[in-house]
């Protein structure tokens, strides 16, 4: 069993609230670099914290909403005129990834999705419930309950002997149960704090169900202005921009 390092490479929302930027979280060990979502400003926060775009193996996605995979294309531009990569890139998603990731490229550089790239791209479409081997990591996605057309996603991750959990954005419901339970790093959306939305998850939700899901470690994310200002006050680690954490 080894550690993993995960680092908040963005933790905000869509909106930019508290100037965050967007999701993408980046795990490290057992082997492998892997990043959990791709928002539109991936990129930036890469090279602000130092992240190798290259290291980089897969680009497992939560759900399909500009915030979580607008980056993807990107990525892969970068990836062929300037990184250079010679590497696989393995992209692992809802269903429906290969279409939406296809239509969004040609959408913001047309023509992009025929260019031959000069490594291999990869992209394997989850199936809920089902436990899928994916260049070293096993992964247990969950449909959950957020915007219809995005095809949301809880994902439980192994990977070196660790369970991480992520909530992706998703309101309250039972399939979180067997996505985080027990897992040794739960990563929870907690848009607002006790005021309940559809399709978003708010900590008092997420607190009166811990008992069930039984995490080693939580760290709440992808907050709303609301809720980053209750931040100071609250008994819960949080994610910041360039946060670290081992696990």
């Amino acid at each position: 069993m080894s550690d993993l390092r995960v680092t908040f490479l963005g933790s905000g929302d869509a909106f930019g609230s508290g100037g965050r930027l967007q999701t993408c979280i980046l795990v490290q060990g057992g082997g492998t670099g892997f990043l959990v979502d791709c928002g539109a400003s991936a990129l930036i926060s890469m090279r602000r914290f130092g992240a190798e775009p290259n290291a980089v193996e897969t680009i497992v996605l939560s759900h399909l909403h500009g915030d979580h995979f607008g980056g993807v294309p990107f990525f892969i531009l970068d990836a062929q005129l300037i990184s250079k990569r010679s590497t696989p890139l393995r992209i692992v998603g809802p269903p429906g990834t290969r279409q939406r990731l296809r239509e969004t490229m040609d959408a913001l550089f047309p023509g992009m999705s025929a260019v031959q790239q000069k490594y291999a791209i990869h992209i394997t479409e989850l199936t809920p419930g089902v436990r899928q081997e994916v260049a070293g990591l096993a992964i247990t996605p969950q449909a959950v309950r957020h915007t219809p057309g995005t095809e949301p996603l809880a994902l439980r991750i192994e990977c070196g002997g660790r369970v991480l959990c992520y909530t992706g954005d998703t309101e309250w419901c039972e399939d979180l149960v067997p996505a985080a339970q027990d897992a040794d790093l739960l990563i929870a959306e907690a848009y607002f704090h006790d005021k309940r939305i559809p399709f978003h998850l708010d900590l008092a939700s997420l607190q009166a169900h811990l008992g069930e899901l039984r995490p080693r470690r939580v760290i709440l994310t992808h907050m709303s202005a609301d809720m980053l200002a209750r931040v100071p006050n609250l008994d819960f680690e949080c994610a910041d921009d360039g946060l670290v954490v081992e696990v």
